[in-house]
C-alpha cells in the first residue's frame, strides 16, 4: 500500500483518536455516539499509523510531499 498520508495528518488522526478514547473513559461519550467514534478511532489509529488512507487512495488524495530528490 502507497503511503499517502502526511505527518501532519497522521499525527492529527492520532490525536483525535486519542481525545475519543479519553472522552469515552471519562464517560462524556456513551451509547450510539461511543460505538461510531470509537470505530472512527479505530480506524484513525490504523490509517495513522499505518500512513494510508483507502479512502485517499479511491479519490487520488495524498498529503504525503515527495522527498526531494537528493543532489
Amino acid at each position: 500500500m502507497k503511503k499517502n498520508m502526511g505527518t501532519l495528518d497522521r499525527f492529527i488522526r492520532v490525536v483525535l483518536a486519542l481525545i475519543v478514547v479519553v472522552l469515552y473513559l471519562a464517560g462524556q461519550i456513551s451509547g450510539t455516539a461511543a460505538l461510531v467514534l470509537g470505530l472512527l478511532a479505530v480506524v484513525f489509529i490504523v490509517t495513522g499509523l499505518v500512513g494510508s488512507c483507502p479512502l485517499y487512495g479511491a479519490i487520488g488524495f495524498s498529503t504525503n510531499r515527495p522527498k526531494p530528490a537528493a543532489p
